[in-house]
């Protein structure tokens, strides 16, 4: 739970946010991150102790190295429409991944939800319209969940992510779902910077209605944190995956077709080189196929 303080700055943040150009909002965020950096280096990207497996902890199946998983959020039209260069360009390297819409911000053709099934992808919802409002109180979670909940079945979804990475897992048995996606293992740079300080999945039980979620936090950085806010190269993911494979954890990547891209004509402020992401996928073939 965030403290009160921090909940209050986080709802003036949103408020404000469509006030303020998008140019600069990125332009001040740049800044806060660079300020930040050197005071963090001691839990980020690595941090320390998240690597020990949870108790009982028996490996991944068929006895596999480590785990990984391809997610996106789809969060603009100009993303919904680079869906399918981003499904093609994974096709490509032979991986699949997930694509988390959400429902209530921008079209979703159902055209396009049944080619990336049929391709073998995944669907996820994410959120509801994403307006950072959706964890302001049970009350108002339990009402949106309920929207929530329709698309989940009529997308035949099982996985879940909020906005912004907001989480409340206390409150996650109002979905149905098998899964969520809301967290991450180290992220000082999130609005909610509450790591679970863990490179492994782990189950949330919960005693009123009997339920379990399974918990995938991303654990590799994301990728507008990284290439737009940071302006930097995909090394960073290079060097944690290969940590994550050395201590058999899961590498769970966020990656938004929405900033990529695919053109060579010049970056916008919000974009960076698709071929940060092609290089990425074909390290991990190159170095960890099977």
């Amino acid at each position: 739970m965030l403290p009160d303080k921090k909940k209050i700055l986080r709802s003036f943040f949103y408020a404000i946010k469509p006030l303020v150009p998008r140019c600069w909002q990125i332009f001040l965020r740049r800044r806060l991150i660079a300020s930040q950096l050197k005071k963090v280096s001691e839990i980020w990207p690595i941090f320390p102790g998240s690597e020990k497996p949870p108790t009982n902890w028996h490996g991944w199946p068929q006895g596999k190295k480590f785990a990984l998983i391809l997610t996106h959020d789809v969060e603009s039209e100009l993303g919904v429409n680079q869906c399918e260069q981003v499904a093609e360009l994974e096709i490509e390297y032979d991986f699949r991944s997930s694509f988390n819409f959400v429902p209530e911000r921008y079209h979703t053709p159902q055209s396009l939800r049944e080619k990336l099934i049929a391709l073998g992808f995944e669907v996820g919802v994410h959120g509801l319209n994403h307006d950072g409002k959706l964890f302001s109180s049970l009350n108002i979670f339990a009402e949106r969940a309920k929207k929530i909940n329709n698309y989940i079945k009529e997308w035949h979804a099982r996985g879940f992510r909020a906005p912004a990475m907001h989480h409340r897992l206390d409150w996650l048995y109002l979905l149905d779902i098998q899964y969520d996606l809301s967290t991450f293992d180290t992220d000082p740079f999130e609005p909610q910077a509450d790591g679970v300080g863990t490179i492994f999945p782990f189950v949330i039980l919960y005693d009123d209605p009997p339920k379990k979620i399974v918990e995938l936090p991303y654990t590799l950085v994301q990728d507008f944190t990284l290439f737009v806010l940071m302006q930097k190269d995909n090394q960073i993911w290079k060097q944690k995956l290969d940590w994550i494979a050395r201590n058999g954890g899961m590498a769970l990547v966020n990656v938004h077709p929405d900033y990529m891209n695919f053109s060579n004509n010049k970056n916008k402020k919000d974009q960076y080189p698709a071929n940060y992401y092609r290089d990425f996928l074909k390290y991990i073939g190159d170095r960890y196929r099977g």
